[in-house]
């Protein structure tokens, strides 16, 4: 690419969340999940941004407009014994793609994975996004089908929490 037509990767600023915030709409629009993306951009800051630190992001950038983000966090390996980084979401604007935008937002998040020695790197991708599948796949990225996603949310998770003490006591 030309340095008129370049891609900038960097880390997200509080000043980048509307941005960020509207991609996620974009995403959750091409996921066909726009019903659940309920989330506020205040939010999106908070975590971001504020102590604690829940999530971290890094965007890709052209002509001073964001253009595709990743949101990732750290998490831990026990079989391992080292952390690991969780990509939580990536996405480019469709045209953007095509272009080494996401290819670059994973090798930035490649190089900070190392930085801090992680034993890998993990994210889910929709079982019916062939393009994400294949790109992933031509990066070395391997399919984990013999997992399966556990999830609870909302009231399931006020349920579990308020339920009463049927397993060992407290210490």
């Amino acid at each position: 690419m030309s340095n008129a037509t370049a891609v900038s990767i960097r880390e997200a600023t509080r000043q980048d969340v509307p941005a960020i915030h509207g991609l996620i709409g974009e995403l959750a629009d091409y996921e066909r999940l726009r019903a659940v993306f309920t989330g506020e951009a205040a939010d999106l800051a908070s975590h971001l941004f504020d102590e604690p630190r829940c999530a971290h992001a890094l965007v890709a950038w052209r002509h001073n407009m964001v253009i595709g983000f990743a949101l990732y966090f750290f998490n831990y390996s026990t079989f391992l014994c080292k952390p690991g980084l969780y990509l939580e979401d990536l996405y480019v604007q469709p045209a953007f793609r095509g272009q080494g935008v996401g290819k670059g937002l994973l090798r930035e998040l490649a190089r900070r994975a190392a930085a801090r020695g992680c034993g890998r790197m993990e994210w889910s991708v929709l079982d019916w996004n062939a393009p994400s599948i294949a790109f992933y796949r031509s990066l070395g990225a391997e399919a984990m089908d013999e997992w399966t996603t556990f999830r609870l949310t909302g009231e399931a998770i006020t349920r579990l929490a308020a339920a009463g003490n049927g397993g060992p006591a407290n210490p």
